[in-house]
């Protein structure tokens, strides 16, 4: 033990091993007062020991199967570090593929055929004793199947391949954990790790959540690609279930871990050092919290209180010992031990019984000085066991000082709250206990407080006079003030104009510049005041004053003291024209890189006609100077002789040097050149450096020629890079640069969105919700989300036309958003791409929602029709805008007297079928007033509203009318209207005459000769919708009646809207062009047919030796774009096929690389071949394909394929 202090220093090289002092120490401190002991201290040795001795088997496994290396490292003190590497040292590569995890094991959750290699290696490294141990290397072989031929693979055992999953597409499942759930125990304080590696193909990805709760934000992290879940500092809050969850393409997996957050003691309270006089009561308080709960044990003097010596003024009552009444032979050091199975804490206090009569520690007769009415803090710092009591004394025969004028703190302090001049005084402070009494004196004296009696005033001076402002100070006559004065809140000008004399500032010579606020400022030793006054200078009276003009130009320079980075320039002022120079502006030109421009070099007080230049090297300098004084600035001078400086290495560097790939495997990098001027010399150059941010790779370089831009070719996508660009010259290198970052050229994202959900919030609006891109997978600059979405068709009205889609874009990070506007009661689909800088990724699965009913737009028409004497028939058009199923229309009316007053309003309901209504019962000759209107369960629509009037009786019409009759109406059409889309228009019209009509559409292109086409409406509805037009085309349009009462309408001219490239139609799906197809191809089988007949005539013949004798290499396969025949290429056909196919030289028919089979072209599974190659039977009629139905058909024949079969 080291001689005056409690350090035991045990020196293990010299003293014997390690191990010989493994054990558990504690000190003990004792003196006459009592024994003090500390925490356990634990000595332990470290250890590494080998690596078991093992024989490890190759292991073979199929591309895409999950694998799983041991590690399993010796057991060390400390536990070591473990990492996996190869032969060669090097880190091996890990990813969301291919990780580490906790436990050291290396986990694939599907292996690739680069995983194949000899020397998987487990190293685990212990830092204490500086050793690292090594395991043997394993060798993994991944192989595929289509490598195989079939001879192999049937003599293939399945025990020779690792594992026996299929190496196809999978969901999910966990490697580890293992089963659906777990359970896992920290202690609060320390990090919580929780660990999810799952296998699957594609590679799962992995999500965490807190079931009933948020991951705490600032204390989560996630390490090796989030199957790692840590939380730092964990207390008993974090306590719960922790979901893990992983995803691919084909499915989801869970598994719950439930997390208890244990604890080892900690403080509450701990207990703290007691001093008591004899006699007096006090208590120890230990108060500690754990999980579990902490036992509570008391020592004294380092012996458990149990067995200590027993002390009538001791009460143990758990956590608290009570004295009571406690003597001086208690004196003691007591010890609180809380413990429990992860911990204990141990906390000494001293317990003094002590007597002591009362000390005063403040120092005798201390002057306090205050300004009259301000605070009074007068100190007695005392102490004393019994704890003593204060009072304050005024003067020598005072009494005690009562609290309702004075403040009497608990320190002993004596507070006046406002201070008077008779509060000036002696005061004694007097400090008892039961032991005795001490008292101190002190002063105190009140001041005057300083005053400013005359304030400085506002002044308004001309220029060139002189002004005075005053400040006269008043103050305690014991207290030396200073008086300081401020322009604009800041010291003088160090100037002569200004004199500051007792209580006066003068300024002579005023100018301009000398406007603003002047404060006087007057200080003492307890306090300061201050005022301020305005200075305005204006200009003096006008008098016959010489005229003003800016200067003339300098002239005679002359240059001297040549030196390699500076010079001397000396000039002979011009006239000044009745105002003085103030400066004077040189600037320079360089006529080697900038001839003809001159530039600012500096500028110098208009006292100063010489002055030493700082020029930069390399520069071919001619130097000029321009005068200034009030009135502006001179012409320039002529220019002096001209002076090169010697070339030097650059100085600075490029500026605003960028890294932005322009292509996903490129890096470009720009920076702004320097100019001639900052060269410093000939032979610019730049030497462009580069390397990735996040390896451990050296720089590259290069140097360039003085250009700004550099591409870096061969570069992985989106990668951070860290770029350097030094400028250098025929003399040297600019000082080295700071690296800035950069990114490789970005690539289209690889993921689309996950876990698309739609809520609709109502019948025009919808909010959508999407789980984000990995940043990784976003292979850029995340720019954000776009939302496509579009009706697929109404609920109400089963339309199957083509509806435009829309698109929504939501910026940044965003993951959600409103799509508005949408259409009531209709079916929508949606996906969500993510946006990067080079564009969208692959759309998210398609999301299908309905939205729900709304209120329906008003009627499209209503007309009144048939009047008679008490009735009248109302038509109407259902609403355009339905909105929903209508459940029943709403009519309301109401008679209208001559006085336009309205009558009784009457109310009927109509169901929602009927187009067509009369109201009976009517008065004769009586106007009425019509509101009508649609409704669905979600509601009323608008309303139509309508006037009509009965007819009048027999007395009031002409006699040439029967009563009660309406005049008969010539029947016709007006008011034809078309509106057109792309490829389709809406024709409506007015129709009036008799009821019952059958109409027609007649149609055709204006100026074709061609006949109209003709369509019949169904029903009596007055619009119709044509389909199937050409886009950008000019129509002619009429409509007609048929029957006895047939009549034609004016025409009306529409055009068509441009094709638009969103909407084009795949044209190898629509069903003329199958059936070209299809037509060209049977063609092509007859022609083959009768030629094969013919040749076959003869005799038999092998099909390869006719073949090569009538070979044609000008067949050409049909163009898909425009029917026409192209050059045919066999490329296609001489790659060799897998599992040992022949190729087609050997004339056999690949299923799978081509579309057609003899079985649809010839006679099917009949069709048989002799061993020579022809043909056995005849040809008989082929077998039809069932038509396909309009657009229907997803694989149409290819003619092209359908050669081949044969050929």
């Amino acid at each position: 033990m080291n001689p005056g202090s409690g350090t035991l220093v045990i020196n293990i090289l010299s003293e014997g091993k390690a191990e010989t002092y493994e054990g558990i120490y504690q000190c003990t401190a004792r003196n006459e007062r009592g024994a003090a002991i500390s925490n356990n201290i634990v000595v332990r040795p470290s250890r590494s020991p080998l690596w078991t001795k093992e024989k490890l088997e190759p292991m073979t496994l199929q591309n895409g199967q999950p694998l799983v290396l041991p590690c399993r490292p010796p057991i060390g003190l400390p536990p070591p570090i473990i990492f996996w590497m190869d032969n060669s040292f090097q880190r091996l590569p890990q990813s969301e593929r291919v990780s580490q995890g906790l436990n050291g094991d290396l986990y694939f959750s599907n292996v690739l055929p680069e995983d194949t290699r000899e020397d998987y290696i487990c190293y685990a490294r212990f830092n204490h004793t500086q050793t690292i141990q090594q395991k043997q290397p394993i060798s993994v072989k991944v192989i595929s199947v289509d490598d195989l031929n079939d001879t192999i693979a049937a003599n293939l055992s399945d025990t020779e391949f690792y594992g026996g999953k299929s190496s196809g597409e999978r969901p999910p499942t966990f490697l580890t954990p293992e089963g659906n759930a777990s359970n896992k125990e920290e202690l609060r304080g320390n990090t919580l790790s929780l660990e999810c590696i799952a296998e699957g193909l594609p590679t799962p990805i992995i999500h965490w959540r807190k079931e009933d709760g948020t991951l705490p934000a600032n204390r989560t992290f996630y390490k090796n690609f989030r199957k790692t879940l840590q939380i730092i500092h964990v207390s008993e809050a974090d306590s719960g279930k922790y979901q893990c969850i992983a995803k691919n393409a084909l499915g989801v997996v869970h598994h719950t871990i439930a997390v208890t957050v244990k604890a080892a003691p900690y403080w509450i309270m701990a207990p703290r050092n007691l001093v008591l006089s004899p006699g007096e009561d006090g208590s120890l308080i230990c108060r500690a919290n754990g999980n579990p709960k902490p036992k509570i044990s008391w020592l004294t003097n380092g012996v458990p209180i149990e067995i200590a010596p027993d002390d009538p003024s001791r009460k143990i009552d758990g956590d608290t010992i009570i004295f009571s009444t406690i003597q001086e032979r208690s004196s003691a050091v007591y010890q609180c031990n809380a413990s429990n199975e992860y911990g204990y804490l141990l906390a000494n206090a001293f317990v003094n019984v002590l007597a002591e009569p009362p000390r005063i520690l403040t120092s005798a007769n201390t002057l306090y000085q205050v300004i009259a009415n301000r605070p009074a803090l007068l100190d007695c710092v005392f102490f004393g066991s019994p704890l003593p009591t204060i009072e304050w004394f005024k003067g020598a025969k005072g009494s005690a000082l009562r609290e309702d004028i004075y403040v009497l703190h608990e320190n002993g302090t004596l507070e006046i709250p406002v201070a008077q001049k008779d509060s000036t005084g002696t005061y004694t402070c007097v400090a008892r206990n039961k032991l005795g009494m001490a008292k101190n004196e002190v002063q105190l004296e009140i001041k005057d407080p300083t005053m400013i009696i005359k304030q400085p005033e506002y002044a308004v001076v001309q220029r060139g006079g002189t002004v005075t402002f005053e400040c006269k100070v008043k103050h305690d006559p014991t207290l030396v003030p200073t008086v300081r004065w401020l322009k604009d809140n800041s010291e003088l000008p160090n100037e002569d104009r200004f004199t500051v004399n007792k209580d006066h500032l003068v300024i002579a010579d005023v100018i301009d510049h000398d406007g603003g606020t002047y404060t006087c400022v007057a200080n003492t030793t307890l306090d300061n005041v201050s005022a301020s006054a305005m200075l305005s200078v204006v200009a003096p009276t006008p008098t016959p004053a010489p005229i003003y003009d800016v200067p003339n130009p300098p002239f005679d320079l002359e240059l001297t003291n040549h030196l390699d980075k500076s010079v001397q320039l000396s000039w002979t002022p011009g006239d000044n024209n009745n105002s003085p120079i103030t400066k004077f502006i040189i600037e320079y030109e360089d006529s080697m890189h900038d001839a003809g421009l001159w530039h600012h070099l500096t500028e110098v007080p208009g006292t100063q006609t010489t002055t030493q230049l700082q020029l930069s090297p390399y520069v071919n300098y001619s130097f000029r100077v321009v005068a200034v004084n009030s009135i502006g600035s001179s012409l320039p001078s002529e220019a002096s002789e001209q002076y090169l400086t010697k070339a030097a290495e650059p100085d600075k560097n490029p500026t605003n040097v960028e890294g932005l790939g322009s292509e996903p495997d490129n890096l470009v990098i720009t920076w702004k050149p320097l100019s001639g001027f900052e060269s410093n010399g000939p032979g610019l150059q730049y030497k462009v450096s580069w390397r990735q941010k996040d390896g451990d790779d050296d720089w590259t370089s290069v140097v360039v020629a003085n250009v700004s831009k550099y591409i870096v070719s061969g570069t992985p996508t989106f990668v951070p890079y860290l770029i350097k660009v030094q400028a250098l010259n025929d003399v040297g290198f600019a000082p080295e640069p700071a690296a800035v970052m950069g990114h490789s050229g970005e690539d289209l994202p690889m993921v689309a969105p996950g876990n698309v959900r739609v809520n609709v919030v109502n019948s025009t609006l919808a909010e959508v919700h999407w789980d984000p891109v990995p940043l990784k997978s976003i292979r850029g600059h995340l720019q954000g989300y776009r939302i496509y979405y579009w009706k697929t068709q109404s609920t109400s009205k089963r339309s199957k036309r083509h509806l435009e889609k829309k698109i929504l874009t939501f910026q940044g990070s965003k993951t959600h958003g409103m799509l508005p506007g949408l259409e009531p009661f209709s079916h929508y689909k949606l996906n969500v791409r993510v946006v990067n800088g080079k564009g969208e990724g692959p759309a998210s699965p398609d999301r299908v929602f309905t939205t729900p009913e709304g209120v329906p737009s008003a009627p499209s028409s209503l007309k009144i029709i048939n009047p008679t004497l008490d009735s009248l028939t109302l038509e109407w058009e259902p609403p355009s805008h339905p909105n929903g199923i209508l459940t029943e229309y709403t009519l309301k009316y109401q008679p209208i007297n001559s006085t336009h007053e309205l009558g009784p309003l009457v109310d009927i309901k109509i169901p929602a079928n009927k187009t067509r209504w009369t109201l009976k019962n009517l008065n004769f000759s009586t106007r009425y007033k019509f509101y009508f209107y649609a409704q669905t369960s979600a509601g009323s629509g608008s309303q139509i509203t309508e006037e009509a009037v009965t007819t009048v009786d027999e007395a009031g019409i002409p006699p040439d009318v029967g009563a009660g009759k309406v005049q008969a109406i010539k029947p016709r059409i007006r008011n034809l209207t078309a509106a057109a889309a792309e490829t389709s228009a809406t024709v409506s019209w007015e129709y009036e005459g008799p009821e019952h009509v059958t109409f027609y559409i007649e149609y055709g292109v204006v100026g074709s000769k061609e006949d109209w086409r003709k369509e019949i409406v169904n029903g009596s509805r007055s619009y119709f919708g044509l389909k199937g037009l050409m886009p950008g085309t000019a129509y002619k349009v009429r409509v007609g009646a048929e029957g006895d009462s047939g009549f034609v309408s004016a025409e009306d001219v529409f055009e068509t809207g441009p094709a638009m490239a969103s909407r084009q139609v795949d044209i190898a799906t629509q069903g003329w062009f199958i059936g070209l197809m299809c037509a060209v191809a049977l063609l092509i089988l007859i022609l083959l047919i009768v030629c094969f007949i013919r040749r076959n005539k003869g005799g038999k013949y092998p099909v390869k030796e006719k073949e090569d004798a009538h070979a044609d290499p000008e067949i050409q396969p049909m163009k898909e774009d425009d029917g026409t025949f192209g050059e045919y290429s066999d490329a296609e056909y001489q790659r060799p096929s897998k599992k040992g196919s022949r190729t087609p030289s050997e004339r056999t028919v690949d299923k799978a690389g081509s579309d057609d089979s003899l079985v649809d072209y010839g006679e099917g599974v009949n069709g048989q071949f002799n061993e020579d190659g022809s043909f056995i039977g005849q040809y008989s009629g082929k077998k039809e394909k069932e038509p396909a139905e309009g657009n229907e058909s997803s694989e149409a024949p290819s003619p092209v394929n359908a050669m081949n079969s044969f050929v």
